[in-house]
């Protein structure tokens, strides 16, 4: 049996809301970041969490290969942030300073929350690569999380 067409299996998973994460890290000394939307929990034990990295994208091989990285769930003003870690080449981190977590990774202005992960299994996915790591420390708030749905940024509603 045939596979669906790419766009529309794109058109149709755009239709599933997900939160938004930066994930970053460092390769050598230069720090690297991408905005993922495809991040899960895995595992309560050992604490395991994966993130989805693009095989095309530009910071792929430095955060699969990094010994560490930072998952930052993005809270609901924070839209301009994941806008300017999903460019590619862009100076992303010019703005937010040079905080160091385990690993070295770049930390983040978090939103909702901040899990530091030490790489612990890269998996074929396609043409993405699952990324697993064992979380090491974690810092959350009690922010509303930024959220990405049919292409569009979005916030929770308030409940009535």
């Amino acid at each position: 049996m045939e596979s669906v067409s790419e766009n529309d299996f794109r058109d149709t998973l755009a239709r599933w809301p997900s939160g938004v994460t930066v994930v970053t890290a460092r390769a050598g000394d230069t720090p690297i970041g991408i905005t993922v939307a495809s991040f899960s929990s895995l595992s309560l034990d050992p604490p395991l969490v994966l993130v989805c990295i693009a095989r095309s994208a530009q910071s792929h091989d430095g955060l699969v290969g990094a010994p560490g990285f930072a998952i930052h769930v993005l809270g609901a003003s924070q839209e301009e942030m994941s806008a300017l870690f999903a460019r590619p080449g862009a100076d992303k981190f010019g703005a937010y300073g040079d905080e160091r977590g385990p690993f070295g990774v770049p930390l983040l202005p978090f939103g909702v929350a901040r899990l530091v992960c030490e790489r612990y299994a890269a998996h074929d996915g396609g043409d993405h690569t699952i990324l697993v790591g064992r979380v090491v420390s974690v810092e959350h708030a009690g922010t509303d999380p930024l959220l990405y749905c049919n292409r569009a940024y979005g916030r929770l509603s308030p409940s009535v």
